[in-house]
Parts: C-alpha cells; sequence; structure tokens
C-alpha cells in the first residue's frame, strides 16, 4: 500500500485558492542593524516557498549587509543598504517598494534577530492567498504556553500596547501589535501612504491604524517566539512617551475620519451627545460642589438631579458608542477591488 505524499511548502500555501490559480510571488522583506550573529540562520531556514529575499541594512555600524554578500550564497538573497539609520519602519519601507518593483503578490517581513521561525511563512500568507484578509501579523499570546519563554517587562508591556493600539486602529480583536512577524497583500501595501507611516519603533502599531483608514481585514496567526541572547534595542522609558502621544494623535484622528468624515451615523451623534452631557454634568456638579464647601450650604435635590442626570446619560450614550466600535472591526478583504 503506497503513502501518500507528503505536501510541499508551496502546496501548504495554496491550501484555500481556487483551483487553477497561480503561485502567489512571495517576497520576504528582512530589516537588519546590528544582526550579524542571527542573520545567517534566518536566512538558512527561509523555504523555497518564497521568491524574492530582501535584506534592508539599516546604516549598520557592523556591517551586516557586507556580512550577507560575504557568506550568503542564496541567489534570491538581495542586500540593500541605507546610507543612515531611518528605523525599523524607514528599513521595512525600503524592503516594501523593492518587493513591489520585483512584482511580488505578499511581503513578509521578518526580523533579523532570529525570533521568528522562518519555517511559518507559509501558514502566516494562507489567510490573504485564501483571500480571508489583507494583512496577517503573529500573536504570542495566542495560547498560554506560548509566552512562557517571553520576558515579564514584554508580557506587561504589550497588554498595555494592545489596549492603546486598540483605540487607535479600531481592531479590538487583535492583540500583540508590536509583533513584526507579518504579512500583507502587495495591492494593499500599494495603496498604503508608504511616506507617512512611522520610521521607528511604533512601526507595526502606526501601520494597523493606516490599514484601520483603509477598512483592511486584518488576522491574527498564533505563534511561538523564540528568545535566546539576543539584545532589544527598544528603550522602554524612552519609546513609552512617544508611544502615548502618537496612540492619542491617531485615536482622534481614527475617530473623526471614521464617525465624521468617511460616514456620519448614530453612534456619531452618541458619541457627541455623550462626551458633552459627561462634561456638563462634571463642571456642573463641581462648581456646585465646591461652592456647598465654601458657604457650608447643601445642594438641593434639584441641583443634584441636574448633575447626576447628564452624567448617567452621558456615560450610557458612551457605552453604547463604544460597543458600537468595537462591533465595527473590519470583515471584508479589500484587496480584491484595489
Amino acid at each position: 500500500m503506497s503513502k501518500t505524499p507528503k505536501p510541499s511548502s508551496q502546496d501548504r500555501a495554496s491550501q484555500g485558492r481556487p483551483q487553477g490559480a497561480r503561485t502567489p510571488a512571495v517576497a520576504v522583506v528582512i530589516p537588519c542593524y546590528r544582526e550579524t550573529a542571527h542573520v545567517l540562520d534566518v536566512l538558512a531556514a527561509i523555504n523555497d516557498e518564497v521568491r524574492h529575499v530582501l535584506v534592508v541594512d539599516d546604516a549598520c555600524p557592523n556591517g551586516t549587509g557586507r556580512h550577507v554578500r560575504a557568506h550568503c550564497k542564496d541567489p534570491r538573497v538581495e542586500v540593500l543598504t541605507h546610507e543612515r539609520n531611518k528605523g525599523v519602519g524607514g528599513a521595512t519601507m525600503t524592503g516594501y517598494r523593492r518587493a513591489l518593483e520585483l512584482g511580488a503578490d505578499i511581503i513578509v517581513k521578518v526580523d533579523g534577530d532570529g525570533q521568528m521561525d522562518p519555517a511559518m511563512i507559509p501558514i502566516l500568507v494562507r489567510p490573504i492567498v485564501a483571500g480571508e484578509a489583507d494583512y496577517a501579523k503573529g500573536n504570542r499570546f495566542h495560547q498560554f504556553f506560548a509566552v512562557g519563554g517571553m520576558p515579564p517587562v514584554r508580557v506587561t508591556g504589550n497588554m498595555l500596547l494592545s489596549f492603546l493600539s486598540k483605540l487607535s486602529s479600531g481592531y479590538w480583536d487583535i492583540f500583540d501589535p508590536a509583533n513584526g512577524f507579518t504579512a500583507i497583500d502587495a495591492r494593499v501595501a500599494r495603496a498604503l501612504p508608504l511616506d507617512r507611516i512611522s520610521e521607528g519603533f511604533f512601526f507595526e502599531s502606526d501601520m494597523l491604524f493606516r490599514l484601520g483608514m483603509m477598512r483592511a481585514v486584518v488576522r491574527d496567526i498564533p505563534m511561538q517566539a523564540r528568545y535566546g541572547n539576543e539584545t532589544s534595542a527598544i528603550n522602554i522609558p524612552r519609546i513609552i512617551p512617544e508611544f502615548l502621544i502618537k496612540h492619542t494623535v491617531n485615536t482622534w484622528k481614527r475617530i473623526w475620519y471614521a464617525y465624521f468624515v468617511r460616514e456620519f451615523s448614530f453612534a456619531s451623534i452618541l458619541l457627541v451627545l455623550g462626551a458633552l452631557m459627561l462634561v456638563f454634568g462634571v463642571v456642573y456638579g463641581a462648581y456646585w460642589w465646591h461652592d456647598s464647601t465654601v458657604t457650608g450650604v447643601p445642594a438641593t435635590a434639584g441641583t443634584v438631579v441636574l448633575a447626576a442626570l447628564p452624567i448617567i446619560l452621558g456615560s450610557q450614550f458612551l457605552i453604547a458608542f463604544i460597543n458600537h466600535d468595537t462591533r465595527s472591526v473590519p470583515r471584508t478583504p479589500v484587496h480584491p477591488i484595489l
């Protein structure tokens, strides 16, 4: 009795694609800064389902680009070099532009520090190949055992960043926004304002914000992070204020565009009325509370009701708005119409 042959990586990547459709051209972008110790292992682990591998040397002082040119003989590998350091976002955008020039259908980003398993690329791109998503990203928190090797400070930081990213992007069902293992349909990448996306460590979160403005469908893919002796380049105390400011700005931009520019719905009315009533109730109540403490004369029942009722109604209106917002996560991919 003959055994059924094991499907190849390309067969796995093509699952869910209509019969007769061509195999998509996958390009992998690897932004590098001080990654000479790990990048060759990452390159060696990239399977044959990938057509182009773009290593972006982001003005690395260790010469990661030269190191790859000297020691990697894979004909798929192309090294791009920045004259000045632009950050992980800037390096990734350079790779995106080159991948689009090469005619890639799907662009995958893999960090050069070895924390991501390139063997998972067929799994990462599968929702895009099947037409179920425009953008896919890794999620290290999907299963409890997957975070076993993650430093506690990263777990705590990701919890906070995930909540802020939900507010600023509108993707309430997405977690681990700082995860750099991503895949994007090339048509969606071409439609993004690549010159306006953050070039620093805020890059992944800003990508989600930009995708949310397009109503693109984003899918989380469970993954296991691998932590070794690599040193993180992220300075947590330095980036916290930057992330807070940028998430706040993006949140206001998203709400303004989604509820007052792109459309004006009942949810927009709930937001305006809820905010006005809540502010009025708090200010009015605070004024008469202060007056009572100064004069010693208790506020009347009518004054208390006039302060409390707007606060109660305003809170209910805002809760209703938030409920609408959390249910408005995009469900229909946009890449077929681009």
